[in-house]
């Protein structure tokens, strides 16, 4: 991965732009591509830990993790479910076509990516995995970019017969059954999303028994994650960058679970970007609110939180909106330094990758 960083041709850089005059190439840096994690740890919570809280990181492993909060914290987790979303197919002509389901909509009907040598038009029948027949009815998404096709019959159970795991597009192996497992979270319950909340991956029965131990408790949201969290920046000024929409939820109950931590002087730790951006998405208008609805929430260093106090999170795409929301979070130049020292340390990348905790200054 070229680096365009202008502060090192090698590594995060160490020096911090002007509030508000972030580009593009500020977060930008080489990462060796072995770093790349193409399998996940033989444990989840033997993956490791870059405590980032201080001002020097520390090397740990993830079953550390309920040693590190305090009693009276709240830890919430995205409770959604990633869905087999990938399905091989062909037209009637016999072109291969690749479908990767973004949404389920009423009536049998998917919103999905489409990848073809040419573009199917409205009516085109394509025959999935040698078993059904799904009609295209044209184009539809917020902006147009997606496929509207209508399946035989549930989609869900369709995709969970004949899908494949929609690994991300960094791993370069096909998917397999150890992948239907590890690339799910052990509490997944809403299905829905087509990329996992890979935080989340590293807790197992083990830790989530160690934090009730120790006093501290979960609560949920539901974002379900779409393919365009993958989706590159492609323009330097990131105002101009349009930010993907997911669906996510906040339950009465986790706003009860939040406002109950912080009477208790209690910290608030979202698992994860997406729990994040669900929880700061419905506080946008000043305080936390349940309810459902669409977010294109694109958080850059200036933004005001007002809901998360520490984040667990995985190690990030170079010049990916995730790398822009983390040091948004925890301060540009810190989580820059962090980076280095990911690198350095070898430590393992992306989605079965490593983790670090954060935490927000105050």
């Amino acid at each position: 991965m070229p680096s365009s960083d202008p502060h090192s041709p090698a590594t995060p850089a160490s020096a911090s732009p002007t509030p508000g005059a972030y580009t593009l190439s500020d977060f930008d840096f080489e990462l060796p591509p072995e770093l790349i994690a193409q399998q996940p740890a033989p444990e989840r919570s033997g993956s490791r830990l870059l405590d980032g809280r201080g001002p020097t990181p520390v090397d740990r492993i993830f079953r550390e993790l309920p040693g590190l909060l305090q009693p009276g914290d709240l830890l919430v987790f995205n409770d959604t479910r990633v869905i087999k979303a990938r399905l091989y197919g062909a037209k009637a002509s016999g072109g291969a076509i690749e479908a990767l389901v973004e949404r389920v909509l009423p009536g049998h009907e998917v919103l999905a990516h489409l990848r073809a040598s040419k573009s199917p038009k409205a009516g085109t029948v394509v025959r999935f995995a040698q078993a059904f027949d799904a009609e295209v009815l044209g184009r539809g998404g917020p902006d147009g970019g997606l496929f509207h096709l209508r399946f035989p019959e549930e989609p869900l159970a369709l995709l969970e017969r004949h899908g494949h795991v929609p690994l991300p597009p960094y791993i370069t192996h096909e998917d397999t059954s150890e992948d239907a497992r590890r690339y799910q979270t052990v509490f997944a319950d809403k299905p829905g999303a087509v990329a996992a909340p890979t935080a989340a991956l590293h807790f197992d029965d083990g830790v989530l028994a160690a934090l009730a131990e120790r006093g501290i408790t979960t609560a949920g949201v539901t974002l379900h994650v779409g393919a365009g969290t993958f989706q590159p920046v492609r323009t330097e000024n990131l105002a101009e960058h349009k930010m993907h929409s997911e669906w996510f939820e906040v339950s009465a109950a986790t706003v009860a679970a939040v406002a109950q931590a912080r009477e208790r002087g209690g910290r608030v730790v979202a698992v994860g970007t997406t729990t994040l951006r669900a929880l700061e998405s419905a506080a946008l208008g000043g305080r936390l609110v349940a309810g459902a609805r669409e977010t294109d929430i694109f958080i850059t260093p200036g933004f005001e939180f007002r809901v998360v106090d520490r984040l667990v999170t995985n190690f990030h795409l170079p010049k990916s909106t995730l790398m822009m929301l983390v040091s948004a979070f925890a301060g540009y130049a810190h989580v820059m330094a962090l980076y280095r020292h990911a690198i350095a340390q070898r430590y393992r990348f992306f989605s079965y990758g490593d983790a670090m905790l954060l935490e927000r200054p105050f």
